[in-house]
């Protein structure tokens, strides 16, 4: 949904007697005026903080003229509607819908995959419990002889796991993955 589409949606819900006060609008339109000059001229700034017209049809003309100037103008508009009137901007219908959508669209997943509800401590712990394996394996072979130099290169010296290990390690860590 483009800005300019929200924007339709969103204007009977503006344009409700109450929901933004002059100084709300003033303070969006002098936004839109001096940081964004190609967006509102002073001339349209004027017209539109004209006090002598009511509010409600200064912004009907103000929301218009942002339909016809662009997406980005109306990308600007959100963004001054969010710095000058941040509760409003939440209870945007077009923010519902949003909100929504981003929900269904992440539903068609869950049928395939199942989603861990496990945490990151699980995971955490199923990383550390894989690492010990890996370097129990790579540092500990089946002959008792090489045990003491086994203990000896753990506790002494770094250890550089071999082509082997990462296999293993990375095939489990995998595995974890897709169970998150």
């Amino acid at each position: 949904q483009t800005y300019c589409d929200r924007l339709v949606q969103d204007t009977p819900f503006l344009t409700v007697q109450g929901r933004l006060s002059e100084q709300q609008v003033d303070r969006i339109i002098l936004q839109l005026n001096r940081y964004y000059p190609q967006i509102l001229t002073n001339k349209e700034a004027e017209k539109f903080r004209n006090p002598k017209v009511s509010l409600r049809l200064r912004l009907c003309d103000l929301l218009s003229h942002l339909q016809r100037s662009g997406e980005r103008d109306c990308q600007e508009f959100y963004r001054a509607l969010y710095i000058h009137a941040q509760p409003l901007h939440s209870c945007l219908p077009s923010r519902h819908v949003l909100q929504n959508s981003d929900c269904t669209e992440l539903d068609w997943g869950s049928e395939s995959h199942e989603l861990s509800d496990r945490g990151p401590m699980s995971f955490l712990a199923g990383l550390g419990l894989a690492a010990g394996l890996a370097l129990f394996l790579y540092c500990c072979p089946p002959d008792p002889k090489v045990l003491p130099g086994a203990r000896r290169i753990l506790g002494f010296s770094p250890v550089i796991i071999d082509r082997h290990v990462s296999r293993y390690l990375l095939a489990f860590l995998a595995d974890d993955f897709r169970a998150l």
